[in-house]
C-alpha cells in the first residue's frame, strides 16, 4: 500500500474555516491514490475549550492535586474530541473512517506519565483499516502502557505520533501541517523577508528546533531519520508543497554551480539567565561541584563555559533565583545576567569553512550589540546577548547572510 500520514495540529482544526482546509488535504491525498492516517492535536491553543493548556488550566483551578495517570486520561481527550469532530466531518463528505486512540493504534509506550517515551508500535489494526479502504483518524498526543493504562507524549507528543506510526507503516511521507508554508531562515514574525526552504536535512531541522524553533518537534524528526522516512512541513491554508526534510543535503545552483548552501536558519530562544562563578585559586573541584548540584535540583544547564578563571552556564530565568540560591549555599559568589537570549545560526555547510564567525560578529557590532558568551559545533554556532537585543540580532544575522534569498545565500563566503 502507498500510505501516507498526515498530521494537523490545534491551529489546524481550530475552526470551521481551518477544518474545511484539513477535508481539501485529505481529498487531495485520497485523490492521489493513498491510503491516509491522520493524526490530529487537541483543538486550538491556550483558552479555547478542548485545548491541552486548557485543560491544564482547569486542573489548577480544581485543587491542583490530580495525579499524572489521572492527568493523562484528563489530557487524552482533546485529541479524542477532535478526531470524532474530524470524523463526523469526512462521514458528510462521503469518506469512510475510523476514529483510533493511541492506544487501539497500538502505540505502546513506558509509563512515564504526562511524557511518555515511545517503546514500540504494534500497527495491525491500523493496516486492517487501511486495507478495508477506511482513512484512519489517530488521537495524537497519546498511547499505553503494555499493561493498558492511558499515557501521554508530552510536548510535541503529536508530531511525534504522526512520524513514529509513519516509521511503523513505511509511509511514503509524513506530512505535517502547522500555520506556515514549511521552514522557513527565520520567524517571520520578526523578519519580514525571511523566506520559505525547499529542503533541509534532519540534522538542520533538528538543530533549528532544538534551538527555538517551534515547527516541529525534535523527537519527531530523529525518529524519521533513523529510517529515512521523508516529513514535509506545510501550510494547512494552502496548497504550497512545503519544506521537504530528509537525509540529503542541500544544494543550489548559484551563478552556475552547484555549491552547498551556507546557512539554513537564525533562530532564537529568549528568556535565558547567564551564571558567571569566579574560579578561585586551587578549586579544581569547582565544576564538578556546580554541575552536581545543578543536576541534584533537576536544573537544566546550557550553553556551559569552562576557564582557569570562570565557570559561565545558562539557566531558563525561571529558575535562575533557584541556582543562585544552590551557588550561594555552596559559600561561592555566582553573577547572575538576567532576561538574555541565546540566538542560533544553523548550516549544515558551516563546518570547516572560515569566516562565518567573522561575519557574525561584524554584524552584531555594527548594530552595537554584545556578545556576551558564544560557542560553536560542526553545524550552529550560538551567540548569548542581552533580551532587549534578541530581535535587532536575528535580523541582523539574516540581513548579513542574505537569508532572504536562499539561493544567494551558498555564495556569501
Amino acid at each position: 500500500m502507498k500510505i501516507r500520514v498526515q498530521k494537523f495540529g490545534g491551529t489546524s482544526v481550530a475552526t470551521p474555516e481551518r477544518r474545511e482546509r484539513v477535508l481539501h488535504h485529505i481529498r487531495q491525498a485520497l485523490a492521489e491514490d493513498r491510503r491516509l492516517v491522520v493524526v490530529v492535536s487537541a483543538m486550538g491553543r491556550k483558552g479555547d475549550p478542548y485545548a491541552t493548556d486548557t485543560f491544564l488550566d482547569w486542573i489548577g483551578q480544581n485543587g491542583q492535586s490530580l495525579t499524572p495517570r489521572e492527568q493523562d486520561l484528563l489530557l487524552s481527550c482533546g485529541e479524542i474530541i477532535s478526531a470524532s469532530t474530524l470524523s463526523s466531518l469526512l462521514n458528510q463528505e462521503g469518506i469512510s473512517n475510523t476514529v483510533l486512540t493511541g492506544g487501539q493504534a497500538g502505540i505502546i509506550t513506558n509509563n512515564n506519565h504526562t511524557n511518555a517515551q515511545i517503546l514500540t508500535i504494534h500497527p495491525s489494526r491500523v493496516l486492517e483499516e487501511l486495507e478495508q479502504d477506511m482513512v484512519v483518524v489517530l488521537a495524537g498526543f497519546q498511547g499505553r502502557t503494555a499493561d493498558g493504562e492511558v499515557t501521554t507524549l508530552g510536548r510535541g507528543g503529536s508530531d511525534t505520533t504522526a512520524t513514529a506510526l509513519g516509521v511503523a507503516l513505511q509511509a511514503d511521507v509524513v506530512d505535517i501541517f502547522t500555520d506556515v508554508e514549511g521552514i522557513m531562515t527565520a520567524d517571520p514574525r520578526i523578519v519580514d523577508d525571511a523566506a520559505a526552504l525547499e529542503t533541509v536535512t534532519y540534522s538542520e531541522i533538528c538543530n533549528l528546533a532544538f534551538q527555538g524553533a517551534k515547527v516541529i518537534h525534535p523527537r519527531a524528526v530523529e525518529l524519521a531519520m533513523q529510517t529515512n522516512v521523508p516529513i514535509r512541513v506545510r501550510s494547512t491554508m494552502s496548497d504550497h508543497p512545503g519544506t521537504l526534510v530528509t537525509s540529503t543535503t542541500q544544494s543550489d545552483h548559484v551563478a552556475g554551480e552547484l555549491q552547498e548552501r551556507l546557512i539554513t536558519g537564525i533562530t532564537q530562544m529568549p528568556d535565558i539567565t547567564q551564571i558567571q562563578i569566579p574560579v578561585t585559586e586551587g578549586r579544581l573541584d569547582l565544576q564538578q561541584s556546580v554541575f552536581k548540584a545543578m543536576a541534584e535540583d533537576r536544573i537544566s544547564v546550557d550553553f556551559i563555559n569552562i576557564n582557569p578563571s570562570v565557570v559561565a552556564y545558562t539557566v531558563h530565568n525561571h529558575v535562575a533565583d533557584r541556582a543562585e540560591a544552590i551557588l550561594r549555599r555552596m559559600d561561592l559568589e555566582p553573577e547572575l545576567h538576567r532576561d538574555c537570549a541565546k540566538v542560533s545560526i544553523v548550516g549544515g555547510g558551516i563546518a570547516g569553512v572560515p569566516g562565518v564567525m567573522s561575519r557574525i560578529a561584524e554584524a552584531l557590532t555594527d548594530e552595537d550589540i554584545q556578545i556576551l558568551q558564544a560557542a560553536d559545533s560542526h553545524t550552529t554556532i550560538w551567540v548569548l546577548v542581552r533580551g532587549e537585543d534578541m530581535i535587532k540580532a536575528v535580523r541582523a544575522l539574516h540581513r548579513k547572510f542574505d537569508l532572504h534569498n536562499v539561493q544567494q545565500a551558498a555564495s556569501m563566503l
